[in-house]
């Protein structure tokens, strides 16, 4: 099979990359490299079945030849990168979304994309389920992220109804684990670096807002599965154990023996005050739950983080 990943050089598009190329795949990895990095796939540039095209998928794109499936992971995904990128950001859910779409018709491609839980907000349902329209804020900061990815949610669900695209869309919440940048904004690798490097570990509002945190590894199986299952609707994908941040940030200090100090800053406008999936879909379709424990896939997580910061 031939197989195409938007974002591939990305967190978790490169875990994608390497996965269907596992499964015996050729790949292509197509990115920009705004958030992305080639350190990311480096490891696989050697292989005769992946290939790395660098572009802007809000641009169009020819690709020789049959295309089995396509999985669009573009996107600046954490606070910090689109907040510096607002504009690529709407651009590449929603033009980049209409190009993969019309090179997934031309191709008669299976389709999956990347959507968020951020398409509920900060959510008046907890926990979130797939049938929650959500409460979104589309002109507030984190609005070019929301609105990107629920526009793009609509334009899959037109082109199946339309055009009969063998569609797929996950809802992905928050993920860690190798690759992550430790630059990355999102409060896993902030918590990590900050405890490494013995500076005090910043938490906004009271800590008491939750967070739901997915080894990359459960996702990616979780992933693998829908795109061979006919169904369209979107699936949540993450661990539906939850925590406060707070109480994050105490495992984050006990794991790494940092003696750092917690200090509060205020929470940022429309910060999430909860967030918690509801996979009960995934696990009657597809038979997925998360397997790896937030101890274990932390540990590695630190690890990985050690291993770039003692790299400097």
């Amino acid at each position: 099979m031939r197989t195409l990943v938007t974002g591939g050089a990305g967190f978790v598009g490169s875990h994608l990359c390497e996965t269907f190329l596992g499964l015996g795949h050729e790949v292509i990895c197509v990115d920009n490299l705004i958030t992305g990095g080639l350190g990311n796939v480096e490891h696989l540039r050697s292989n005769p079945q992946f290939s790395f095209i660098r572009h802007d998928i809000s641009h169009h794109i020819d690709i020789d030849g049959p295309i089995d499936n396509i999985l669009h992971f573009a996107s600046p995904a954490s606070p910090v990168d689109y907040l510096r990128h607002p504009i690529p950001t709407l651009k590449v859910g929603s033009l980049g979304t209409h190009n993969t779409l019309g090179l997934a018709k031309a191709k008669n491609s299976s389709y999956l994309l990347a959507s968020t839980s951020e398409v509920y907000g900060d959510p008046e349902r907890h926990p979130q389920s797939e049938d929650y329209w959500g409460n979104v804020n589309p002109i507030g900061i984190r609005g070019v992220y929301d609105e990107a990815k629920r526009f793009s949610e609509a334009m899959v669900m037109a082109y199946h109804r339309c055009h009969n695209i063998n569609t797929h869309i996950i809802r992905i919440f928050n993920t860690y684990g190798n690759r992550m940048r430790l630059d990355d904004g999102r409060v896993l690798p902030n918590f990590m670096g900050q405890a490494l490097r013995g500076e005090p570990l910043t938490v906004y509002g009271d800590g008491s807002q939750t967070r739901s945190f997915c080894h990359v590894d459960d996702l990616v199986e979780g992933i693998t599965k829908l795109l061979f299952k006919d169904y369209h609707e979107p699936v949540n994908l993450g661990n539906p154990s939850e925590v406060t941040i707070l109480e994050f940030a105490k495992e984050i200090l006990d794991l790494s023996g940092s003696k750092s100090k917690i200090i509060f800053h205020p929470l940022p406008q429309d910060d999430p005050k909860v967030r918690k999936p509801d996979i009960s879909r995934a696990k009657n379709l597809l038979g997925w739950e998360p397997k790896i424990q937030r101890t274990e896939g932390l540990t590695k997580t630190l690890k990985h983080f050690q291993e770039k910061i003692g790299g400097k």
